[in-house]
């Protein structure tokens, strides 16, 4: 159990790389069923994430960081995050990022194979995402 109950220990780790580990005040997650928040303390939950932001806030100062789907598991007040594709938002290129909306876009009102709009619809997600977490608008 982490030893100071009013902190979250805090982990967020892809395929490559632990992309973010410290200890936190607060959680918020874009979970299949909604946004959910974590606070120490909180029981215990593994729950699918959806396409979204992930924020964090370590004294008072929060950080975004993009997460593409994945899972979350919170108990005894530490919470790991699995997920494929994690981003600060920081980091991420906010010209880039709006430009792949407007390409994800331009495919979906083209109106073309269903296919070819789901997968539209998949890269606007991620677009979105991404610039919120830059933005720090969730």
């Amino acid at each position: 159990m982490n030893e100071n109950s009013n902190k979250i220990k805090f982990k967020i780790i892809t395929h490559e790389k632990v992309v973010l580990e410290r200890d936190i005040d607060e959680l918020y997650v874009q979970s299949t069923d909604g946004r959910l928040g974590i606070l120490p303390n909180h029981i215990p939950i593994v729950c699918a994430l959806d396409i979204g932001v992930t924020k964090i806030v370590e004294n008072k100062v929060p950080t975004c960081i993009t997460t593409m789907a994945g899972v979350l598991q919170f108990s005894e007040n530490e919470a790991t995050i699995l997920t494929d594709i994690a981003e600060l938002g920081d980091d991420i290129d906010l010209a880039r990022a709006n430009a792949a909306k407007e390409r994800a876009l331009a495919r979906i009102n083209a109106r073309n194979e269903k296919d070819d709009i789901l997968r539209a619809q998949f890269a606007l997600a991620k677009a979105i995402a991404r610039i919120s977490a830059k933005e720090k608008h969730i």
